[in-house]
């Protein structure tokens, strides 16, 4: 890290800005400690907060943090309402006319949506840089984080023609740089030899001149157009082969085999490359080239104390490519943990087969439209994000026609609000509150309940435990078969959780705090008491395990339970939610004075 000060230091004297003395201050307050005055402390300090975000245990307060963060960022560097300049829906308006579109009007309404689109694309590409530096995988050192994002924050578009970004203007309307993960580790792992004392392998004059300026936006173009992506003609062509890299062995091969094909992995950096096989093997499959050697990388299976930790394409967001997916399903068969990535590969295979259908306007069969619109459960994909063909085929169709299709129903059939439900009723589409709850519970004709479709399906199911999983052991023998994460905190209230012998039924609602009735957010205390008034029971603690097991969504939710106390013999429940793509068990903090915010959502009983 020395290099790092001195680089931070000399580059952009951050040991005296003003945000590093605030972060002082801070430390100073919360914990009584000075931070010394030397440039190296206060830097550091400055850092630390940071990484105490990225590194924190529980997976509920990092993602809270890193939540805390993109919102500080969007209030600081993201395009307000009000700064959008006229000239940019004027622009809108040309290219509507130049589009065919004839003349439109720029009425407040459509004002409105253009708005919060240029709001949402600029959080949205700010959102994807925080979230690759903050994961596992950017394993560059804090103060070349710093420099790229910072950096990063400073540039405006890109310019394919003069391969350059310009300059990034207040009030411009352009989303922040897209993350090519190659072309960055290419940039990082210079600047990091340089300061490190060694010479970078890039002897191009060009490079050494943006290199000894530490330009990081013309060292990043410089990368882009060094990575390039195969043309898709040669993704047709899938035959070729796998080569296995040793853990602990030299690196140096596979970062060589990967630069300059634009894969958009980060091993392509010579310090990830090395980080990831000191941790396991790495499988790269290679199809053949135009002269038939296998050159072009295509997947890769990356191992970490023996389990496969990810696998990786080199389509959107590192997906497999649909050419490619059937080399990785049968590669997937050698390895102990891969029948969960051959659900994976078998997913991608179906979405691509549902997108030439789609593109051929071919009609789509229910348990087709059931799949796509991810019904029973999500579609799994090797990407860091949901696979983009999923909201590409939904945009060309029509919900509101496939919702029919799917519930099997009429439109008369679907009540949107309370009273609109009756006998007839086979599916509810509409806002979600006790009293809907109280209605819908008494009609088991109901089969279907969401308040959008198809984004946001309300949860309300009945869950039947395994009889096989009647003890904390078996139960957190469950969890590591299907690679759930269990915190700390989990383990300790997961080992004080009684467990059924014989197989109970369970029925289960999710309400937000709003929901029941406190807008403002209340204490555990009071949201217990509420609902028991409201005819909501508490649930056995069993539940929390048993519904992680068998529940596939990733969003997060607390198990309404009587207290169990942790290591430090603070009260806690279970939660349900993710830590980065896997599924997570964690153990919240639940005091009865402890006070939650009106959009926490708790998971309760009820007798029917």
């Amino acid at each position: 890290m020395k290099e790092g000060f001195g680089f931070l230091k000399k580059k952009y004297d951050l040991h005296n800005a003003p945000e590093t003395a605030a972060a002082a201050r801070r430390r100073e307050k919360r914990t009584g400690e000075k931070v010394l005055k030397a440039p190296e402390a206060q830097i550091q300090n400055y850092l630390d907060r940071f990484s105490e975000i990225i590194e924190r245990k529980e997976p509920a307060k990092r993602e809270r943090g890193i939540e805390a963060l993109k919102t500080i960022l969007y209030r600081k560097f993201v395009i307000k309402p009000e700064e959008i300049p006229e000239a940019y829906f004027e622009t809108q308006r040309r290219l509507a006319r130049e589009q065919g579109h004839g003349e439109i009007e720029i009425t407040d309404e459509t004002r409105e949506q253009l708005t919060e689109a240029v709001v949402a694309d600029q959080q949205g590409s700010l959102d994807q840089w925080v979230d690759y530096l903050s994961s596992e995988d950017a394993t560059y050192p804090d103060w070349l984080k710093y420099y790229s994002f910072r950096s990063v924050l400073a540039m405006g578009e890109y310019d394919k023609e003069k391969k350059q970004f310009s300059k990034r203007s207040r009030g411009t309307t352009k989303p922040f740089p897209d993350i090519n993960r190659e072309a960055l580790a290419y940039v990082l792992d210079a600047v990091e030899k340089k300061y490190q004392g060694k010479t970078p392998d890039e002897l191009d004059p060009e490079f050494q001149k943006f290199l000894s300026g530490e330009n990081f936006a013309k060292l990043y173009a410089f990368a882009i157009d060094k990575v390039t992506p195969a043309e898709e003609s040669e993704l047709a062509n899938t035959a070729g082969e796998w080569v296995k890299y040793r853990q602990g062995r030299d690196h140096m091969p596979l970062v060589k085999s990967l630069q300059g094909h634009g894969t958009g992995w980060c091993t392509a950096g010579e310090s990830t490359a090395e980080a990831q096989l000191s941790a396991g093997d790495f499988y790269v499959y290679y199809s053949h080239d135009k002269d038939g050697k296998p050159n072009i990388p295509r997947a890769a299976i990356r191992m970490q104390q023996g389990s496969i930790a990810e696998v990786r394409g080199i389509a959107f967001e590192q997906n497999l490519d649909p050419h490619i997916a059937p080399v990785v399903q049968a590669k997937l068969k050698e390895f102990p943990d891969g029948a969960a990535y051959e659900k994976k590969s078998a997913d991608m295979k179906r979405l691509t087969e549902i997108d030439n259908k789609n593109k051929q306007n071919l009609a789509l069969a229910k348990d087709e439209l059931v799949f796509l619109y991810e019904i029973d459960r999500p579609i799994e994909g090797f990407g860091y994000q949901r696979d983009p063909r999923i909201a590409e085929i939904i945009t060309m169709r029509n919900p509101k026609d496939d919702m029919l299709v799917v519930f099997e129903c009429s439109q008369d059939q679907v009540a949107e609000n309370a009273d609109e439900v009756n006998e007839n009723t086979r599916a509810y589409l509409g806002h979600w509150n006790m009293e809907v709850f109280q209605k819908i519970r008494n009609y088991h004709n109901i089969k279907h309940l969401y308040e959008s479709f198809p984004d946001k399906k309300i949860f309300m199911q009945a869950l039947e435990t395994d009889p096989k999983i009647n003890s904390p052991e078996s139960a957190e023998e469950a969890m590591e078969r299907k690679n759930i994460f269990r915190s700390d905190w989990s383990k300790d209230i997961l080992y004080k959780t009684e467990f059924s012998k014989e197989a109970q039924k369970y029925e289960l609602a999710r309400f937000t705090v709003g929901q029941l009735g406190f807008p403002n957010g209340a204490t555990t205390d009071e949201i217990y008491k509420k609902a028991e008034k409201l005819g909501l029971e508490l649930c056995p603690a069993e539940v929390g395990p048993h519904l992680r097991l068998q529940y596939p969504g990733k969003e997060w939710m607390l198990i309404a339970m009587k207290q169990i106390a942790g290591r430090d013999g603070d009260p806690r429940v279970f939660g349900l939610g993710t830590n980065g793509a896997q599924l997570g068990l964690s153990g919240f903090y639940a005091k009865p004075s402890y006070r939650w915010n009106s959009d926490y959502e708790f998971v309760f009983c009820f007798r029917k």
